[in-house]
């Protein structure tokens, strides 16, 4: 906490109490001068000297130290400059005259300890001014929003019109759109089609259709890191529908959205890892395998390795073991699963592991599900195919199974608490599909387009965003074209918390500081750990943080903090981790 009073200061001395202050570098003047202050200011003290030259010499050296020494007249307490000593030589220990102080007078009270002032809003104002203008920022950019979420009151704003390049943040306003017009209990579906249902002895005559919804629960994510519990349940489903042989292959369809599986507006570098894997009807474990690269013995090919499907890659791997530093190179084709591992490891080094995205991930989907059911006892005769997007499915085919995701109210944490970009862009596309297949108006375009219509329609409708304040390309915030004012952030942040009806169901979905998702390290030991709720973004050169702090006065707080063009991580965190911290260690009011 901010506090003014240094702890290292000491208390006021007792009235009446005389201070020896010991300062050899002032030498046998100041001891002189000691003793004729100490007789000037108390008559009880007798000084003799013999001979007349002495009374002069301390009469004199009065007189010279008297513009050194302060007496405070209020309190008799002598306060010492403390940097008389700061640069002082260390000298031979001088003999001190020792003066007993005379009893205090019982009337009298001792000096009152000073108190720690109460901060107010202009103290609070100049803090955080003067760390936006900190030279390790100075030369990018800086927008901040903070208000009462009571009352609405700016406390702060900084370039708070200005456009900024949001990253993650962007996801506020798809998943809170999401929250409002799908609603917390909306669930995603999975369906299972036949040419009819299981004859009497659970046979399935022909191919078993599955139509995606965009279930992404059907992850690791979901289940507690475990590959094939997601594609397990539908596995249930199917069991529990009588289904025991199916005399034909699986058939993914993914027909339900419209577009292509990447944002056109993505930088092609992050296609590769799982933070970039792209959008299907048939997601599966987040649309990623764990990748690990381990050495072997010294001239020997390193070891790699795919889970849960390994085939789901071709893999080129030229990869040695051997020399002193690591050259270890991984590339991903971007339009096919192809991946070429070169360069060395040394021997005995560190395995690499990591995420790599999938293109097609609706065959991964297949190739699981057939394991898990031949692991379950049904026997599939077929192979695995996606259903052509210009071939319609059959529509007298006859629904077998039906698997449904957790609420929205859970899918929403789970996404907004860690970043997921590849649930945020699913959640946007059925935005998009929902209303196309709910009749509404202006539906033309592909289910990334309509569901940003919803989003701009939800902003400008519900929560009175000005037009222009948000320009989205997509729902996670990957795009570099994504831009948005910190006002607008902090106005979606009032309007969540105090109009709408899944305000807790929205304030769950938030990383709690210090606590988990994308917080879980940051402001442990402050005032801000287990306060805050919020949303992280980060992009290179790009950070930001909005949400909800409370004061140390009880009084909650909204806040947008948007940095742009400052290139190292830590500047652009630690500039919006002291803003926070100093709000959650302010006093004084704010709504006052």
């Amino acid at each position: 906490m901010y506090d003014p009073i240094k702890s290292g200061s000491r208390g006021a001395t007792p009235r009446n109490t005389i201070l020896l202050l010991d300062f050899p570098q002032l030498g046998t003047a100041w001891s002189l001068a000691s003793i004729a202050t100490l007789a000037l200011l108390n008559s009880s003290i007798k000084l003799q000297f013999s001979q007349m030259k002495d009374r002069i010499l301390i009469a004199l050296a009065f007189f010279i130290c008297i513009g050194s020494v302060s007496f405070s007249a209020a309190d008799e307490t002598v306060h010492a400059d403390s940097s008389l000593s700061a640069t002082a030589t260390p000298t031979p220990l001088r003999p001190r005259v020792i003066v007993t102080a005379p009893t205090p007078n019982p009337g009298a009270s001792p000096s009152s300890t000073p108190t720690k002032p109460v901060q107010t809003l202009d103290t609070l104002r100049a803090k955080i001014r003067d760390r936006v203008l900190s030279a390790n920022v100075a030369r990018g950019r800086v927008g901040i929003k903070i208000e009462s979420l009571r009352t609405g009151k700016v406390i702060f704003e900084n370039d708070a019109e200005k456009y900024f390049t949001p990253a993650s943040n962007m996801k506020n306003f798809t998943v809170a759109a999401a929250i409002e017009r799908l609603g917390p209990n909306f669930r995603f579906e999975t369906k299972a089609f036949a040419n009819a249902i299981p004859d009497s002895s659970g046979v399935i005559d022909g191919d078993l259709r599955i139509l995606g919804g965009g279930d992404i629960s059907i992850s690791t994510a979901f289940y507690d890191g475990d590959y094939y519990k997601g594609v397990d349940a539908l596995v249930d489903k199917l069991q529990q529908a009588g289904v025991k042989k199916i005399n034909g292959g699986l058939v993914g369809d993914v027909s339900y959205f419209s577009g292509w599986e990447i944002p056109a507006t993505w930088e092609w570098d992050d296609l590769q890892w799982y933070y970039g894997a792209g959008i299907s009807a048939l997601p599966v474990n987040d649309n990623a395998v764990d990748l690990k690269v381990s050495p072997t013995r010294s001239g020997e090919p390193c070891d790699v390795r795919i889970l849960p499907v390994p085939t789901a890659f071709v893999i080129n791997n030229t990869c040695t073991t051997g020399g002193r530093d690591s050259t270890l190179s991984i590339t991903k084709r971007l339009d096919r699963n192809i991946l070429d591992v070169a360069g060395q490891m040394p021997a005995g080094a560190k395995p690499w592991a990591g995420s790599i995205a999938v293109t097609q991930p609706a065959n991964v989907f297949l190739a699981l599900l057939k394991e898990r059911l031949i692991a379950r006892g049904i026997a599939v005769s077929g192979e695995t195919r996606l259903l052509p997007a210009n071939v319609p499915a059959n529509g007298k085919q006859v629904l077998v199974a039906t698997l449904q995701s957790p609420p929205f109210s859970v899918i929403a944490a789970k996404t907004m608490k860690p970043s997921q970009n590849m649930y945020t862009e699913t959640i946007l596309w059925t935005l998009g599909e929902e209303k196309r297949r709910n009749g509404g108006n202006g539906t033309s375009g592909d289910s990334s387009a309509i569901g940003l219509s919803v989003i701009a329609d939800f902003l400008a409708k519900d929560v009175g965003i000005p037009k222009g304040s948000v320009v989205q390309h997509d729902g996670s915030g990957m795009s570099r074209h994504d831009l948005v004012t910190p006002s607008a952030v902090a106005a979606l942040y009032v309007y969540m918390a105090n109009k709408s009806k899944n305000a807790q169901v929205w304030r769950d979905s938030l990383a709690v500081g210090g606590v988990d998702g994308t917080l879980r390290r940051r402001f442990a030991g402050t005032a801000v750990s287990g306060n805050f709720r919020g949303k992280t973004g980060t992009l290179d050169q790009v950070s930001a943080l909005s949400g909800y702090v409370k004061t140390a006065a009880n009084e909650e707080i909204v806040l947008s903090i948007l940095v742009n063009n400052v290139p190292l991580p830590a500047d652009r965190i630690s500039l919006i981790d002291d803003i926070v911290i100093a709000l959650a260690n302010f006093d004084g009011k704010v709504d006052e």
